[in-house]
């Protein structure tokens, strides 16, 4: 479904992605796990037509992503959850969420349903959809960050650091909900440096070092891995 082959970036002379070649298949949830500057963020922000690929494929059925605009990348279904969030904190967050279906404002019947389903999944948003987004507790604003990605109709979803920052009870109701969205349809591609939990839920998992693919391997060949055991999940 998603499939980059043989992928480079640089950022300058720096070299951040060097040959990546990844897939993650309909319906999969493929983690992406690396330490802080392995090149994660880079992977996603290059599918996203935000970095200009060097070299390299990224396709998406049967298109060739590379080339075109962030926008249109969304209108075609690959929608990203950038790290941080990104949130406008002073916005409402029913104006926050509204942001992420701008590609779909000629369709206000379908905005309006795709917002009733994001509300019953994140039933506290609902709440406090008035609220301002800044005034919401780090694990409410990863809500809203998912959210908003979820308004853009996303065929494939790329989450980008979901944990970071957040509580450990508060990390493992956000990856139930990951793991709802995939089980719902969704394609998902997750970035994560939290491999235990990420791996728990995943299908399938890459791991990046140094803008490299270093390995690959299902749920079960990673977690027993003892080279990332010992570099990722601590034991």
């Amino acid at each position: 479904m998603l499939t980059l082959e043989n992928v480079s970036l640089n950022y300058g002379s720096f070299t951040a992605l060097n040959g990546v070649s990844l897939h993650a298949d309909q319906g999969e949830l493929v983690v992406l796990l690396g330490a802080n500057g392995a090149g994660k963020s880079s992977i996603f922000l290059t599918i996203s037509g935000i970095h200009k690929a060097a070299g390299g494929a990224i396709r998406y059925g049967d298109k060739n992503l590379v080339g075109m605009k962030p926008s249109q990348i969304v209108a075609h279904g690959v929608v990203q959850c950038p790290e941080g969030r990104k949130l406008f904190p002073g916005m409402s967050v029913l104006k926050n969420l509204m942001l992420g279906a701008y590609v779909h404002r000629g369709d206000s019947a379908g905005n309006r349903q795709r917002l009733d389903e994001v509300l019953a999944l994140f039933p506290i948003l609902d709440q406090k959809k008035d609220d301002p987004a800044g005034s919401l507790s780090g694990g409410q604003q990863q809500m809203v960050a998912i959210g908003r990605a979820l308004m853009g109709r996303p065929k494939v979803l790329l989450l980008d650091e979901p944990s970071l920052g957040l509580a450990p009870l508060v990390i493992k109701q956000t990856f139930e909900v990951i793991q709802r969205i995939n089980q719902a349809g969704t394609t998902v591609l997750l970035a994560e440096q939290n491999a235990f939990a990420a791996l728990k839920i995943a299908h399938r998992a890459y791991v990046i070092e140094s803008g490299r693919i270093v390995m690959e391997g299902d749920r079960e060949s990673l977690m027993n891995n003892e080279a990332v055991r010992r570099a990722y999940i601590g034991a």
